[in-house]
């Protein structure tokens, strides 16, 4: 192994092994292959995560891509452990949500049920006298593994192993750490592993402190992007998986790599979800912290109106930047996304029909469009057609400010509620602050494939529907008129 904080672990070959296509036609692209066992058998696992599975050392520490099998490898773990006759201790595990941990007890089942450990699964058990519940696995030898959810209290109390499955992503995880750690005093270990949630958590404190501060918790740390593992012999594995007739088999690793970019959300997401690199929460306007703390819960109905008042803010684009229609409903003071309805290279036509569609409900009190450019005449002609309730905006600086912070301030003060999805989640995180040289502020969105920031804007939009009363106009100081119509004819 490597030092004693970063631990390497075996590559992939180019040259292909002859367990390649022994057992059935191989029809794959890819040209790396993991090395063979000695006995010339493929091998089960890759290199990373034959590592991480043999690695007996206490505290092990993860930073890892997306969807490269490491939940899979570590349930594997539990498994191998539990299924010893002599062995003692429980495993305490947390995921991000429920559903994540049952999926972890169905991977330690089937792993248990291949290495004869004798497992039963006890499904949902209330665990403590604050209601905290968990996925139970008993075994043959009287240890169980509890698979939890998110909440820290689950954890507490408890004595033998831990593990933190998506560490990053749990609202408090200094919390659930401090929580976590000493269960362990009598025995056990700590695994923890995740993908980045910005740079503004435990977690990456805990990957800096390991590397470049002494490493005083004595952790063994990995770190496996996407191109780690497709060197590792990833992408064979998942065309061993995949018909034949699904494109990805006639990829190679550099084009299945820009494929899965391809599809992020924006840049920033990609170095973050996929190559290890969190996100500057420094330089973006709204932390991913605001963002997951104004979630709908999972498994939530988001999308059933009730009897509230709905207000729409349609943000108009045509080829490059999106048209997006953002509806949401006044509840009891909350304000709850029921519709995020997005349109690429539509015509006017089309949008319009959309448009009309949600007008027509009478609960739709009001509605702002972007007038900025060529959203001009549709507004005028939802005008025309809905009277008062529809308001145009014109898209200036003071504007744009002004939306930025009444959306911040929704989430800041928890009375808004927004889906888990990635593209919203891209636009609200791409809004930068920035300063010009005439010391005037401005917030743009970073551009990419899937628009402007515009599901971000149609959101500021929906905040000025529920509050306006008649056109929206800001005053724009002389010397910052021609900039801000600069942003106009962009705009068009």
């Amino acid at each position: 192994m490597a030092n004693a904080v970063n631990i390497a672990y075996d590559k992939g070959t180019t040259e292909r092994p002859a367990y390649v296509g022994s057992v059935k036609p191989f029809k794959g692209a890819c040209k790396v292959f993991p090395k063979a066992l000695p006995d010339g058998r493929e091998p089960f696992f890759l290199g990373y995560q034959q590592a991480w599975s043999q690695d007996e050392h206490i505290m092990k520490l993860s930073e890892k891509s997306r969807q490269i099998g490491w939940t899979w490898t570590s349930s594997h773990g539990v498994a191998r452990l539990h299924s010893l006759k002599d062995y003692n201790l429980d495993t305490w595990g947390t995921s991000r949500d429920d559903l994540q941990a049952q999926l972890a007890i169905q991977d330690c089942l089937t792993f248990s049920k291949i290495l004869h450990g004798g497992a039963k699964d006890l499904g949902m058990q209330v665990l403590n006298e604050r209601g905290c519940s968990g996925h139970v696995l008993s075994y043959a030898n009287a240890t169980k593994y509890y698979s939890l959810s998110s909440n820290p209290d689950a954890q507490a109390g408890k004595r033998g192993n831990r593990i933190a499955d998506e560490f990053a992503l749990n609202k408090d995880n200094r919390m659930l750490y401090s929580i976590m750690e000493p269960g362990v005093t009598w025995g056990g270990f700590i695994w923890v592993f995740s993908t980045h949630r910005g740079s503004d958590n435990y977690f990456n404190t805990l990957i800096q402190e390991a590397r470049y501060k002494g490493n005083p918790k004595d952790w063994h740390v990995y770190r496996v992007t996407l191109q780690d593992a497709l060197d590792c012999g990833f992408l064979y594995k998942l065309q061993c998986k995949l018909p034949e007739t699904d494109k990805r088999v006639s990829m190679d690793e550099a084009a299945y790599f820009e494929f899965v970019k391809s599809k992020a959300a924006d840049e920033e997401t990609f170095m973050q979800e996929y190559m290890c690199q969190p996100s500057d929460d420094a330089s973006a306007f709204i932390s991913y912290e605001l963002v997951d703390g104004s979630k709908y819960a999972p498994n939530v109905d988001w999308q059933t109106v009730g009897t509230g008042d709905l207000y729409l803010g349609v943000d108009i684009g045509r080829t490059s930047d999106l048209t997006c229609f953002w509806l949401e409903e006044k509840v009891s003071g909350l304000k709850l996304v029921r519709s995020v309805i997005t349109m690429k290279n539509a015509s006017f036509a089309e949008q319009e029909e959309t448009f009309y569609r949600l007008m027509d409900n009478p609960q739709v009190k009001r509605a702002c469009v972007d007038q900025t450019g060529i959203g001009r005449q549709f507004a005028e002609r939802g005008t025309e057609r809905y009277g008062s309730r529809v308001e145009g905006v014109n898209f200036n600086g003071p504007v744009k400010e002004d939306m930025a912070y009444k959306v911040k301030a929704s989430l800041e003060d928890k009375t808004r509620r927004i889906p888990d999805d990635s593209l919203i989640v891209s636009d609200f995180r791409s809004i930068r602050k920035t300063t010009t040289s005439a010391g005037n502020i401005r917030f743009e969105g970073d551009k990419g494939v899937n628009g402007h920031a515009d599901r971000f804007w149609a959101c500021g939009l929906c905040d000025m529907a529920a509050g306006a009363s008649g056109e929206y106009v800001i005053e724009v100081l002389e010397d910052d008129a021609s900039e801000y119509s600069a942003d106009a004819r962009r705009a068009s």
